[in-house]
């Protein structure tokens, strides 16, 4: 069993894909594509969509991060076709992976998006998206991002603070406009995941507790400028259980009708994102069955429902593609020296995620394959932290390409140019076509807007 990012709890058995031996851990290539609609295996070649791994790797290089157009589609899809019977907008989260070719897919098949920055706002605007659909989320937000995300329409301020709540008032007096504002509202929820992505514990630094939230939505109510629109809150990231959305929405509710009965309607819930994925062997809830345990709690309280969901959407629809190209066996570890480092994906360090990787091309036997070791993937930076994956059964050759799985979310979003490497580039796959959707950065362009010293 795979613990990327550590979900506890009980959850539904699913096939596994690893066989875990005393050298290191097999996850079977095949069998996982089993599971990862956007990846296949033909005549023992790795293809994404219906295009092999290998004509990407020689056309643009490796690393290199390819997302299939139609994956992201169709998860997307499955949201809205699960809350279809309610008034709903699915709100991708941005920072999951920003590239303006993903944020445009979404736009045209009707997306909202949530955003936690200036910047993620004016990707969205510059994909083609309204920012009336956008909600602006965040504990951070400066006088600067306000006054920007009024001037473009936002559709909503997910509000984290009192301070944040009366510099949006100020604001919008200033510009003579009304700002939409729900509060992030913090349950304390534990959302049984990493706790570095845990957002609605009291320990966390997001949101209004839950116990000041009637008083603040009355300061909201009293201020000249601000039109209180909704409720939000959101619990933690890569949730393989419904439970903590569910105990989530039950201490929303207590405060929806708390605040009817103080003169306050709303018109939107939004209970946030965080579903998860599966990278190797977990068992996260179905967005089928995520909407099942919701529905009915949701239906009766007569309101537009928001999401928003990020990992989920892109996560298992992108691969990082890299070469082998040192191997360094030792007595002690097996190291295999890959041309992507942890400044190109950093989740296994940061999170101690665990992602699968597989070959472009299938040897003979699998686990049997004579020649298979247990690999530590890892690439050239200067840091014992820098891997990718550890204790990996792999048979390995230097040139051989391996894909990284579950890349498509906070993979390129997170990287880095440490140790001054250009940052890798970025592929779209639909169908038999791929194209180039952000440029390999070159090493010039690290040091271009640097200036010397000068005595």
């Amino acid at each position: 069993m795979s613990h990327s990012e550590l979900p506890t709890g009980e959850s539904v058995t699913v096939e596994s894909v690893t066989t875990q031996t005393e050298q290191g851990l097999y996850v079977d290539p095949k069998a996982l594509t089993n599971h990862l609609p956007a990846l296949h295996y033909c005549d023992e070649a790795l293809y994404i969509e219906q295009v092999s791994i290998e004509t990407i790797a020689k056309q643009y290089g490796t690393p290199c991060y390819v997302y299939s157009k139609q994956a992201i589609l169709d998860v997307y899809q499955a949201y809205a076709n699960s809350f279809a019977s309610l008034d709903h907008q699915i709100c991708y989260a941005v920072k999951a992976n920003s590239n303006l070719a993903v944020l445009s897919v979404l736009a045209q098949a009707g997306a909202g998006f949530d955003i936690v920055s200036r910047g993620e706002l004016m990707r969205v605007v510059a994909a083609g998206a309204e920012a009336s659909r956008v909600v602006f989320s965040g504990v951070g937000k400066t006088y600067g991002d306000i006054e920007y995300a009024l001037t473009q329409g936002i559709g909503c301020f997910n509000v984290e603070s009192i301070s944040e709540l009366t510099l949006i008032n100020e604001v919008a007096q200033t510009l003579d406009k009304s700002a939409p504002i729900s509060l992030r509202v913090n349950p304390n929820v534990d959302a049984k995941t990493h706790p570095y992505i845990s957002t609605g514990l009291k320990d966390n630094k997001f949101g209004i507790t839950h116990e000041d939230a009637l008083a603040v939505y009355q300061q909201a109510a009293a201020l000249s400028h601000i039109d209180i629109v909704g409720i939000d809150c959101h619990i933690g990231s890569q949730l393989t259980e419904v439970e903590p959305f569910v105990a989530a929405l039950d201490k929303l509710i207590e405060l929806i009708h708390s605040l009817r009965e103080h003169g306050i309607e709303l018109r939107h819930i939004d209970l946030g994102g965080g579903l998860g994925v599966r990278y190797i062997d977990e068992s996260p809830v179905s967005i089928e069955e995520f909407a099942a345990a919701l529905l009915p709690k949701l239906s009766a309280l007569g309101l537009t429902v928001f999401f928003e969901p990020g990992r989920s959407i892109v996560a298992n629809a992108g691969v990082l593609l890299t070469k082998v190209d040192v191997l360094k066996p030792t007595a002690h570890k097996n190291f295999a020296i890959v041309d992507a480092a942890m400044n190109d994906l950093i989740r296994p360090a940061l999170y101690q995620a665990e992602m699968a990787v597989i070959p472009n091309v299938l040897p003979n036997a699998g686990l049997d394959t004579n020649g298979t070791k247990a690999w530590d993937i890892v690439g050239a930076i200067c840091e014992t932290g820098d891997f990718l994956a550890k204790d990996r059964l792999l048979s390995l050759a230097e040139g051989d390409i391996l894909a990284i799985t579950g890349a498509g979310a906070y993979g390129f979003t997170m990287s880095s140019n440490y140790n001054s490497r250009p940052r890798a580039s970025e592929v779209m796959v639909s169908e038999d076509r791929h194209q180039l959707i952000r440029k390999r950065e070159t090493i010039e362009s690290l040091y271009a807007d640097e200036i010397l010293w000068q005595d």
